[in-house]
């Protein structure tokens, strides 16, 4: 039912534990391990485990559609590996996907305290980077651990549950961005395409963050890079994003 996407860059145990987890999932019914620059991974063995290893490191967009070539299931799900889940994440995102007829559905993301991620945001513009570097105000969503599914502008890409239809009607991430930024693309490009996705924070998983564009000049770049590749393509024309009302009636018989 359920094809998951992770990519390892020297995560080693972090992947093992992450795929042992899933595993014991009966939704997920392949696991494809991209392993992105030269390492040992012990996995547990299983048919359901597919491993791609990389002669040369890739981006992120394109590493996970490569992984979606093999996928003949119908959800696709892209996981970063520092990604924990205390409970079973897959039957409430899929009912909600079936429920309001929508292509994305995220959770919401702690962080290792147990306290909400930003993780569920507004399009990012100009304007809204001026006010979060120059004065430390980030325009966000309000969310408690009981706030109702509803319709964000974007989400961050450590926890992505695809339609597969909608991620190929899609094209997939645009691989043009290497690191940073691939997941607000492809969620404009969701509400431009006139579907749907949709934030269940009643649904939750824990995200071991590293912020290594904080700490690391090469990540930083990459980070500037992309901000400006989304910025060029996309300001002007972002979407309006519908109330989940508009979209939730049931489909007639």
């Amino acid at each position: 039912m359920i094809a998951i996407s992770v990519v390892s860059h020297g995560h080693g145990e972090m992947v093992e534990r992450l795929v042992e987890s899933l595993l014991s999932y009966s939704e997920v019914s392949k696991i494809i391990v991209t392993i992105n620059t030269p390492e040992k991974l012990n996995l547990i063995f299983s048919d359901r485990i597919a491993v791609i290893e990389n002669y040369s490191a890739r981006g992120f967009g394109k590493n996970h559609n490569e992984a979606f070539l093999n996928v003949n299931e119908a959800y696709f799900c892209v996981l970063n590996p520092d990604i924990t889940m205390n409970e079973n994440p897959f039957p409430d995102l899929i009912s909600s996907l079936i429920k309001y007829r929508a292509g994305l559905a995220v959770p919401l993301v702690l962080n290792k305290s147990g306290e909400i991620d930003d993780s569920i945001r507004f399009f990012l513009t100009p304007t809204s980077l001026i006010r979060r570097f120059f004065f430390n105000n980030e325009h966000k969503y309000e969310l408690t651990k009981n706030s109702p599914t509803f319709a964000p502008e974007w989400a961050a890409g450590m926890f992505m549950l695809f339609t597969s239809k909608v991620f190929c009607d899609l094209g997939g991430f645009d691989d043009g961005y290497y690191l940073y930024c691939e997941d607000i693309d492809i969620c404009v490009r969701i509400w431009k395409a006139k579907q749907f996705m949709i934030a269940c924070p009643q649904v939750q998983i824990t995200h071991d963050a590293r912020r290594s564009s904080r700490q690391d000049l090469k990540y930083l770049k990459w980070h500037l890079t992309s901000m400006i590749r989304y910025l060029v393509k996309h300001l002007g024309s972002l979407p309006k994003v519908p109330a989940i009302h508009e979209f939730s009636s049931p489909k007639q018989s």
